[in-house]
């Protein structure tokens, strides 16, 4: 699997980091409200991925395509195409995974405040003020929003990027990790209120 659970580390960053009584910085804070508020209303969305992984120590990189999927209050589900076939499935903070070639399936539980339940009780509310431990820097050009997210305190994840339209239609997603590792997964033919149904979320 080329790093899936990383979409995931940037739902679970802003659960750990909270927020902070730090002056808001303009438009990164606008930023963050934007894509706040294009989430506000959507029960369900699906999407179609193309992901790269440039692994630093091997020296190549891994491309592979397929589909995510999400429906309120908590359901995820992220399914990548052979050659690295594999399926992911997180309900609220419980994941399954399986590694369709390898007949491999992994279990494994999150921490509660990590759940998916949790992120959007956050997004349920304004965004008044900056992610607490994290620097955050903004762009925009014309309907285009950008975000990096940068830890301060430094672990496996070096910084975020997350690309998106006004509407809520999520462009581009940039993982830099410190080892020098990058993923970078871009989202097609994004739908929104779909009317997925829980059969959409089957792991086998």
């Amino acid at each position: 699997m080329l790093r899936g659970l990383l979409i995931i580390g940037l739902v679970c960053f802003f659960l750990r980091g909270g927020v902070c009584a730090q002056a808001a910085l303009g438009k990164e804070l606008e930023s963050l409200e934007l894509l706040r508020r294009c989430f506000v209303d959507v029960a369900d969305f699906t999407a179609e991925i193309t992901q790269e992984k440039q692994l630093t120590l091997l020296k190549r990189t891994m491309t592979a395509r397929g589909t995510v999927r999400f429906k309120k209050p908590d359901l995820f589900f992220m399914e990548i195409y052979p050659p690295y076939a594999s399926r992911l499935l997180l309900k609220n903070n419980v994941l399954d995974l399986f590694l369709v070639k390898e007949k491999i399936s992994q279990h494994i539980v999150l921490p509660p405040e990590e759940g998916l339940q949790k992120w959007f009780t956050f997004l349920a509310k304004p965004v008044t003020s900056l992610p607490e431990g994290v620097d955050v820097r903004a762009e925009q050009r014309g309907t285009v929003h950008s975000l990096r997210i940068t830890p301060r305190a430094g672990g496996q994840v070096k910084s975020f990027s997350v690309t998106f339209l006004e509407d809520g239609r999520l462009r581009k997603l940039v993982i830099e990790e410190q080892n020098g590792d990058r993923t970078a997964i871009e989202f097609q033919k994004m739908r929104k209120n779909a009317g997925l149904s829980e059969r959409h979320f089957l792991l086998e």
